[in-house]
């Protein structure tokens, strides 16, 4: 298998909203904020839901390297609920190799309201469920040695049960990559998020502004000088600044795609992820495969969810 995907099993809410819904409900505009069931509940209850799928950052990803062509599977913990059944189901539509067998949890199979204002940027209020419980007994170390390359979201890490995952992940893979995921997280979990671009992961993905969060960068070339110390393959999205890929002292850029009507912004990170692993394991340059990356964000973005098709 080319690559297996490790990450947080959740079913996407997509809704659109004003801006005024997000201030009224406290919410900060692009971020994602965990939320219990109650809450989840009550910000739903008014909206109305423009589309439901098997989402989550990585799954995201991975589901774009299969209509690419490339063999992979994922891991992520569902409960054997009738939404956990439309996850399954969703996946394995997508031909990816699920590698979990669902039960009965304590908890149901996680949600994310994913809300999307009138400029295109997405918001999201996330309840994890039985997602944010997964462990080490979860993760099949048979599907991490058959895989050429393992990767994990940052959204996964937390202390206990998910850490053990990640870190039995690392550990028996034969090459990582890994997603920052989220400003808030890498502010969480900036010391051992350090650790990790630093020492145990292979290809780093993250967005300017959470690379020069987790090293207190004043200014981009702040975050070039950093990456280039590191023995690690480090990808940078910039927005409309393009992309960036920093590999020791060979530093690559990549445009954006120009006269796009964006539509919503929901899995351009992700999908840019699955355009860059799809060149990486497919022997194309760093350059290629940026342009690749910006080619699949360039296009999820250009409608609404996370799936190209």
């Amino acid at each position: 298998m080319k690559i297996l995907g490790i990450g947080n099993a959740i079913v996407d809410v997509i809704c659109k909203v004003e801006d005024n819904y997000l201030s009224k409900h406290g919410l900060i505009k692009s971020t994602m904020k965990l939320v219990d069931e109650i809450e989840f509940k009550k910000l739903l209850s008014t909206l109305k839901i423009e589309e439901t799928v098997s989402g989550g950052s990585i799954a995201n990803s991975i589901v774009g390297l299969s209509q690419l062509g490339n063999e992979v599977g994922f891991i992520g913990k569902i409960c054997d609920d009738s939404l956990g059944q439309k996850y399954e189901d969703g996946l394995k539509k997508e031909n990816v190799n699920y590698f979990y067998s669902k039960k009965k949890e304590n908890l149901p199979t996680g949600t994310c309201l994913i809300l999307v204002t009138p400029d295109s940027e997405r918001t999201m209020c996330t309840f994890l469920g039985t997602a944010g419980k997964i462990n080490e007994r979860d993760v099949d170390i048979n599907s991490l040695k058959a895989s050429e390359i393992v990767f994990l979201e940052g959204y996964l890490w937390d202390e206990g049960e998910p850490k053990s995952a990640f870190d039995k992940a690392i550990q028996n893979s034969n090459q990582v990559a890994m997603s920052l995921s989220d400003l808030f997280c890498v502010e969480r979990h900036k010391k051992n998020f350090l650790d990790l671009v630093k020492n145990k992961i292979d290809i780093t993905f993250a967005n300017e502004q959470e690379i020069s969060s987790l090293i207190d960068a004043k200014k981009f070339e702040d975050v070039i000088t950093f990456c280039k110390k590191l023995k690690n393959l480090i990808i940078i999205t910039r927005g409309e600044n393009g992309s960036v890929a920093i590999n020791q002292n060979d530093v690559v850029e990549c445009e954006v795609k120009k006269d796009i009507k964006i539509v919503d912004l929901t899995g351009a990170g992700d999908l840019f992820a699955a355009g860059y692993l799809h060149g990486h394991i497919n022997n194309l340059t760093i350059g290629e495969s940026l342009k690749k990356g910006t080619e699949m964000s360039s296009k999820i973005i250009q409608k609404i969810g996370a799936r190209l098709s």
